[in-house]
């Protein structure tokens, strides 16, 4: 029984703030994944191109080795030519013959180089694909063109030879990287670097600097 006064309804209960969502592991940025997609493409595209030269080595088989799709290697370098490219980009960061002592500057080259041989697969790479196919032929003077060129220029007595005397250089350096990397003859195998640099270095020193014969 109720004396007439209206009974107050009482308020609806006030809803309990949301639970922050547990938090999960950050997926990886876009960007490091994407630079660890294209590091993987180039690695596999080395080992492939080395091991099957250009022509024979398909995007396919790079995209396999690399364990993504196909479709990735063509998003990022799209085509077989502009894989390469990447692939076997090289900067043989040549020293400034110019500030070497006159006498010296055929074994600090043949150094440089030996070094750079030691420490660089792309290097080895390189000489395979563009012993056998064209494509690593042009890249190979490519690279004399663009930057064994001016080194040789910094210390050629007759600016009219550089191109002969570069090229006899290559000879050299690129004859030690066939039969100690490539073809691995083990007696040029088993030279120590020092004894290699002995050798080699007074004759790139006269293809460098010694009057025209």
């Amino acid at each position: 029984m109720t004396d007439g006064t209206p009974t107050a309804t009482p308020a609806p209960p006030t809803p309990a703030p949301p639970t922050p969502a547990t938090p999960t592991a950050a997926a990886a940025p876009p960007a490091r994944r994407s630079d660890a997609t294209r590091a993987a493409i180039l690695e596999a595209a080395r080992e492939r191109f080395a091991a099957d030269g250009y022509e024979r080595a398909t995007i396919r088989a790079i995209a396999r080795d690399a364990r993504i799709d196909p479709s990735m290697v063509m998003r990022y370098y799209g085509n077989k030519e502009g894989l390469f490219a990447a692939a076997v980009a090289v900067d043989l960061r040549l020293p400034n013959l110019g500030a070497q002592a006159r006498e010296d500057v055929g074994r600090a080259l043949v150094r440089h180089f030996l070094d750079l041989w030691e420490d660089s697969e792309i290097l080895t790479a390189l000489l395979r694909v563009g012993a056998t196919s064209q494509a690593g032929a042009e890249r190979m003077q490519g690279i004399f063109r663009d930057q064994l060129l001016p080194v040789t220029r910094e210390v050629c007595p007759d600016a009219e030879q550089v191109p002969a005397r570069a090229a006899l250089c290559a000879t050299q350096l690129l004859g030690l990287a066939l039969t100690r990397y490539v073809l691995r003859l083990p007696p040029v195998v088993a030279l120590h670097p020092e004894e290699i640099v002995a050798w080699l270095a007074p004759t790139v020193q006269r293809y460098l600097t010694a009057a025209h014969p």
